[in-house]
Parts: structure tokens; sequence; C-alpha cells
């Protein structure tokens, strides 16, 4: 049996690869306990549950990467569907994209108990205040790193992952792509499978 040779990392890869062990040891350091992300009391699972993951990263990314005049934001590089392209994507690490949505789930619980809305309901105000709060921890700051990680891949990758939507990631910065370019099928999914 011959074993399966894994691509070469991107520099964004490693990058992610190193922030996430820290967060392993960080969550590790806490007793394992992933609900130790953001202390806030009386978590409830019940809400937890009704989060929708992906409308929290769309408000989320927005406000960390908003639209200015010729510079495009979160929403005009299509972000979001960079976000669904790691979390769906099983060739990931498991815990890593679980990190990301549980993530979404108790900041919408810290912004219940905090600001008696969930996340997407706030104004930019009130977002900020809980981005704030968030990020007082240690864990948090680590969630919110990777976030940011995976919303710069998102402004920067090839738009066949999802994001870079019509390049403008690439057009702002006037980067020209290396050729040739993966086509859908020999994306990094792809070549682990083969």
């Amino acid at each position: 049996m011959t074993r399966k040779t894994r691509p070469a990392r991107s520099p964004f890869q490693a990058q992610r690869a190193r922030l996430l062990s820290r967060r392993r040891f960080l969550i590790g350091m806490a007793g394992g306990s992933l609900a130790l992300l953001f202390p806030i009391r009386g978590y409830n699972a019940a809400t937890a549950a009704n989060t929708d993951t992906y409308a929290v990263l769309d408000v989320v990314t927005a406000h960390l990467l908003p639209s200015e005049p010729d510079i495009p934001g979160a929403r005009d590089i299509h972000a979001l569907d960079y976000f669904r392209f790691i979390i769906e994507d099983t060739s990931q690490d498991a815990e890593d994209r679980d990190f990301l949505r549980k993530g979404t789930e108790w900041l919408d619980q810290l912004s219940l108990e905090r600001e008696q809305q969930g996340f997407t309901a706030l104004d930019t105000t009130g977002r900020e205040r809980i981005l704030r709060q968030v990020e007082q921890s240690e864990a948090g700051e680590n969630w919110l790193s990777t976030v940011l990680l995976t919303l710069m891949e998102a402004l920067l990758t090839d738009p066949v992952y999802g994001g870079n939507f019509e390049q403008r990631g690439w057009n702002w910065l006037q980067h020209t792509p290396g050729f040739p370019r993966p086509p859908a099928d020999k994306t990094y999914p792809e070549l682990l499978k083969s």
C-alpha cells in the first residue's frame, strides 16, 4: 500500500497550523472544555443550537473587514463562501472546523447575555462592544485571530476556493496570480482524495 502524499502547505496553511496548535494548547489548559472559550454565565445549549453559524460569521467578518471606497470588504470578496469551504471541508481537522462553529454559538450567547439580543441583531456599536469583550480572554482572542486569519485567506486565495470573488482581493492589491491556476478538480481537497 502506498501512502498518499499531501500537497505542500501554503504559507497561510502553515500559519493556520501554528495558530490552531496554540488554540489546542489553550483549550487543553482550560481542562479541554470548549465552553470556556467565552466565559458566560448560564450557557444555554438549546439557544446555542439555534445559532446560525454562517449568519454570525457573515456579520463578524463584515464588521472586521467592512467595505470602503476602492477597498473590498468581506461581503465583496464572498468571504462567507470561503468560510463554508473551510468548515465543510472534511479534509480539514474536525476540531479546527468545530472551533469556528462553536465560537459563533458562544459569541451569540454572550451577546444575548450582555446585550439582550443575538449578535446579528446588534448595531455596529453593540457588535464592537461584544467583540472587545471576547478579545479579553486568551481563548476568545484566539478565536478572533482564527477568524481574521481565515478572512485574510478569503481575501488572498484563488477564487476556486470560494473567496476572493472575481479576484477582487488580488485586483485591490494589484497582484498577478501564478499560472497555471488550479481547476476545480485540482483543489487541495480533491488532491487529497487521489
